[in-house]
């Protein structure tokens, strides 16, 4: 497994958040939420990284990421790694596939991530996505575990075509992806088991 030099770089790096405890626990209950209830967008605060992570972005990886998972970064986030290992403490690593973490400003190819097997879906990554906005831009119908009924969700800064790579990932579950957005303070979370479709 190929890494990614954590040390290079550390010095004068900007704080992580500026009360780790009550901020994590806080940032933990609302993706617990996010994933819980597809489509509901919560407010992150209490960090300012570097760019070009948005506060969401870096408040979920402080969060989720340790020592014990590796974690991606495409090109354009990568020069953040210093910092991401410097407070995580996570191995950068350069192959998707030995990724339990990811982040990267647009989606990825799904196919280059490790969706989990059905003897231990659990293995599978989630990517955290950096997109334009939420709440508004193209729509999208949400259904599935968490949702009574269908639920509308705008986003922009997907591709064009996310909602067939979607269902190609949504039909590998118990397998496949899971997706945590993020766009400036706020995230939402997209689930492997929910079922998205253009709406309009």
């Amino acid at each position: 497994m190929s890494t990614l030099n954590p040390a290079a770089g550390s010095a004068g790096l900007s704080p992580g958040f500026a009360d780790p405890v009550a901020q994590a626990q806080a940032c933990f209950r609302a993706v617990l939420d996010a994933m819980a209830r597809p489509g509901r967008v919560h407010t992150i605060t209490g960090v300012a990284p570097p760019a070009p992570l948005d506060a969401a972005t870096a408040a979920v990886l402080l969060t989720l990421v340790d020592h014990e998972t590796p974690l991606w970064l495409d090109a354009a986030l990568r020069e953040t790694a210093p910092w991401l290992a410097f407070h995580c403490g996570a191995p950068v690593v350069t192959d998707p596939r030995a990724a339990a973490f990811a982040a990267a400003r647009g989606l990825p190819d799904l196919d280059r991530f490790d969706a989990g097997t059905h003897e231990m879906p659990e293995t599978a990554a989630t990517i955290v996505v950096q997109v334009q906005a939420l709440g508004v831009g193209p729509r999208f119908r949400l259904s599935g575990p968490g949702l009574r009924e269908p639920a509308g969700f705008a986003v922009t800064g997907l591709p064009a075509d996310f909602s067939a790579r979607w269902a190609a990932n949504h039909r590998l579950f118990p397998c496949g992806i899971d997706l945590i957005l993020c766009a400036g303070d706020r995230l939402a979370a997209l689930p492997r088991s929910v079922t998205i479709e253009e709406d309009g």
